[in-house]
């Protein structure tokens, strides 16, 4: 599996859903491809020992284990990469420092896409695709996203609002997948959720 498909159906795992650990074990047993541990609200201990428990169940599922933000978290609990933000550290100084982990860059514009290409980023994600109830940022739309797309080497993940009924044509700009947080976990059962996302995300591949 190239690193495209390892990023189809990527799940943002965020504490303020609840228990991180259990989340991640359901997203990946219900078909989940790579997850982030996002966790503003922990401790920097916490933080970490969440981390090393996600990293134990990815394994299990042959899954991508992301750790957003903290370089230092990702590094200690064996992650396979860290995902930064626009304001967040240089992917250029972690990917000199720390070459063997994999770096996602947060991307808005072609600029920025470029930039974070020139810096040696494995992947990006691009977004906000649409107004999102899980993190205010700048809404770049399917065009946005198709621009970025169109010039980029590496691949793209969209990311920001993205439901159900959506996906088709965000899958249709060319990224090679989908990064959710509040569209999977609005559903009571998650495995569910992740089971439809893949579904859709599949059937958009190979209509």
């Amino acid at each position: 599996m190239n690193l495209c498909e390892k990023l189809r159906l990527y799940v943002i795992v965020d504490s303020r859903y609840g228990k991180v650990e259990e989340i991640a074990e359901t997203v990946l047993r219900c078909g989940a491809t790579a997850v982030q541990l996002r966790a503003k609200n922990l401790t920097d201990r916490d933080f970490y020992e969440k981390a090393r428990k996600i990293r134990k169940i990815v394994e299990e599922y042959s899954a991508l284990f992301i750790v957003n933000d903290r370089v230092d978290v990702a590094i200690l609990s064996g992650a396979d990469g860290v995902h930064l933000g626009v304001e967040d550290l240089p992917v250029k100084a972690v990917k000199e420092k720390f070459p063997e982990l994999m770096v996602g860059a947060t991307v808005r514009n072609t600029s920025q896409a470029k930039k974070a290409m020139e810096e040696g980023a494995d992947y990006m994600g691009a977004g906000s695709v649409f107004p999102s109830p899980s993190k205010k940022a700048e809404v770049i739309g399917i065009e946005g996203v198709r621009n970025i797309v169109r010039i980029s080497r590496i691949p793209v993940v969209a990311i920001g609002g993205i439901t159900l009924d959506r996906i088709g044509m965000v899958m249709k700009t060319g990224v090679c997948g989908i990064a959710v947080i509040s569209g999977i976990m609005v559903y009571e059962d998650i495995c569910e959720g992740v089971k439809k996302f893949r579904e859709e995300i599949f059937n958009s591949l190979h209509p």
